[in-house]
């Protein structure tokens, strides 16, 4: 199946998911982090989790928007044997993700999943990170690389006690791939960094690529050594707090396009919970809605990309490492 073709099908006529909240063993004794799991996506798949008695770190950067998710969640399954905890990161800050890692070293003593599901889309252009980056390859990219690089060292320890390819990171990717540059990335004339293009589809594009290209470069690198599996994900075009920089024209086309929330949240627990997603032979493949394997355009599928844009990842979080 072409690319194009298979994108049509991640946004119509789209199979229905096999692993959902009424068939997901329990999750008791297992860990997860969800990064901006208040809204949208992220809380759908939280609430997934902590009914099925998981433990679950609602990160991101506002105590007030977790804490109301924490509790809404909390009231709607009063049987749930599992934790909700809120974990503070700001993807949009390097110098406070090692913080946020060694808070939650000092409180678990295992990771099973770690869901990249935080992100940014269209702010407006000129936009930056704290460290001057362009805010969503910043947000999007750098920051998750810091902070999944960091909780590596944990993900490995648990999986080295676990089922085979049960522990995993999983990556916020788009349909929007369609749309990045060619191999996924263009760089600045001097090589030196991903390019700044000035226009936000544009840049949200690159910034989605970039995260395929890093699950496909975690996996190469981790895969084997520490046995923990990395698979980015389209989650479907959905409803959520990703909008919120749309103009109103936008958000009324949107509108027609979008479903609920919670079939991200499927599409998410595919990538981070299904059997599937788990099995060696599917380490580092592409997830698409609402569970299933899906095919990327020719030319980011056979990206070298991903290692250039890995040491470029090291290099600018070095300082915060």
């Amino acid at each position: 199946m072409s690319a194009y073709l298979d994108s049509f099908r991640q946004c119509f006529f789209i199979p229905k998911p096999t692993l959902t909240e009424k068939n997901l063993p329990n999750q008791s004794g297992r860990v997860f982090i969800v990064t901006g799991g208040y809204a949208g996506v992220g809380k759908e798949l939280c609430k997934i989790l902590y009914q099925h008695n998981g433990t679950v770190y609602v990160a991101g950067r506002s105590q007030s928007k977790a804490d109301a998710a924490i509790e809404e969640i909390k009231k709607a399954y009063p049987s749930s044997d599992g934790r909700l905890e809120f974990l503070h990161v700001d993807l949009a800050d390097l110098s406070t993700i090692k913080k946020s890692v060694e808070d939650f070293t000092a409180r678990e003593q295992r990771l099973d999943v770690l869901t990249n599901n935080a992100g940014v889309m269209t702010p407006p252009v000129g936009s930056i990170t704290s460290q001057s980056h362009e805010l969503q390859l910043g947000t999007n990219v750098l920051g998750p690389w810091l902070f999944t690089t960091l909780l590596t060292p944990l993900l490995a320890k648990t999986a080295s006690a676990s089922p085979a390819g049960s522990v995993r990171v999983t990556w916020a990717a788009s349909l929007a791939t369609m749309f990045s540059p060619r191999n996924g990335l263009a760089w600045a004339a001097d090589g030196s960094k991903p390019k700044t293009h000035g226009d936000r589809a544009t840049d949200y594009a690159q910034s989605k690529a970039a995260n395929v290209l890093l699950a496909r470069e975690y996996a190469a690198r981790h895969g084997k050594s520490v046995g923990v599996v990395s698979n980015a994900w389209n989650p479907g075009n959905l409803a959520s707090e990703l909008q919120r920089h749309s103009s109103a024209v936008e958000r009324f086309i949107i509108g027609f396009l979008v479903y609920p929330p919670i079939f991200g949240g499927y599409t998410e627990l595919f990538a981070g919970w299904s059997e599937e997603a788990g099995r060696k032979e599917n380490d580092g493949r592409y997830v698409v809605p609402w569970g299933r394997f899906g095919v990327l355009r020719a030319d980011l599928e056979a990206s070298k990309e991903g290692e250039k844009l890995w040491e470029w990842c090291e290099r600018e979080s070095k300082p915060f490492m």
